[in-house]
């Protein structure tokens, strides 16, 4: 009897696509958090570090980013479909 590894496999291409997408979009969100300082500490620049950017959009494409990682580890390439 041969046993077939690669049919109890429960990542397929697909599922791994997902996972590198969603990985990316978390970089992404990431990338937008950083920057806002100062090379001078007697100075603050709190509209740099306060910006729509870093404190809304960066923080939404990571959740983004945490839902598709999520879905692509729940998502079952062996179901049948009826």
């Amino acid at each position: 009897m041969k046993n077939n590894n690669l049919s109890n496999f429960k990542f397929s291409k697909q599922n791994y696509t997902l996972l590198f997408i969603g990985l990316a979009i978390n970089i992404f969100g990431f990338i937008l958090m950083i920057g806002g300082g100062s090379d001078d500490p007697n100075v603050f620049k709190a509209d740099e570090l306060f910006n729509f950017r870093r404190i809304t959009l960066a923080p939404f494409i990571v959740v983004i980013g945490y839902i598709v990682i999520g879905y692509s580890i729940m998502k079952n390439p062996n179901k049948e479909k009826k």
